[in-house]
């Protein structure tokens, strides 16, 4: 069974402009280019340590966004001032790769950040040194998967977009080529 969409796929949209952003950065070998490798998801949640049904909860949740179990993770350090104690449960991670990440990110950009209150556009001060790109959403209500009946409370949402044999400017590029939805930092000053 096919569904219609009225956009490109992402994974369609990444073949097609990969060749423009590997021209406009001088890259001759295609296999020398960036490329998406996988996208991590992960919610840490403090208020485990207090109420461990939260962190149930939570797992479900993410399990729902990604479409494929949750691995719930535990205190490395005991930190005093939070509470934590080594071993304790404190969040749940997903790590996508292949066609789970192609379909998040389509998500993503088309469905979940145009439904962020009075947004202006994701930062481009999110990349690291390697060029991957960290985004933190405040809520994962954003999402179309979580009904909002069942929904008790909010709770952030961590993704990182790992992309191979890139920098930061390359990846800027190829996340724009995307329609990754970046501020426009040249309007704000």
């Amino acid at each position: 069974m096919t569904t219609a969409t009225l956009q490109k796929s992402i994974k369609e949209l990444y073949n097609e402009q990969l060749p423009e952003v590997l021209k406009k950065h001088g890259i001759t070998n295609k296999l020398a280019g960036p490329r998406i490798e996988k996208i991590c998801l992960s919610m840490g949640v403090g208020r485990a340590i207090a109420d461990g049904q939260i962190l149930n909860v939570v797992s479900e949740h993410l399990t729902l966004l990604a479409g494929q179990k949750a691995a719930v993770t535990k205190a490395k350090k005991a930190v005093a001032n939070f509470r934590s104690r080594i071993g304790v449960k404190i969040g749940a991670r997903v790590t996508l790769r292949g066609e789970r990440m192609w379909s998040f990110l389509d998500r993503l950009i088309h469905l979940a950040i145009p439904r962020i209150k009075d947004f202006r556009g994701v930062s481009p001060k999110g990349f690291d040194a390697q060029g991957n790109y960290n985004l933190g959403l405040r809520e994962q209500a954003l999402f179309h998967e979580i009904q909002l009946e069942k929904l008790e409370h909010n709770q952030g949402l961590n993704i990182t977009v790992v992309i191979a044999n890139s920098n930061e400017a390359i990846s800027f590029d190829l996340l724009k080529a995307l329609h990754m939805p970046f501020r426009d930092t040249a309007a704000a000053k």
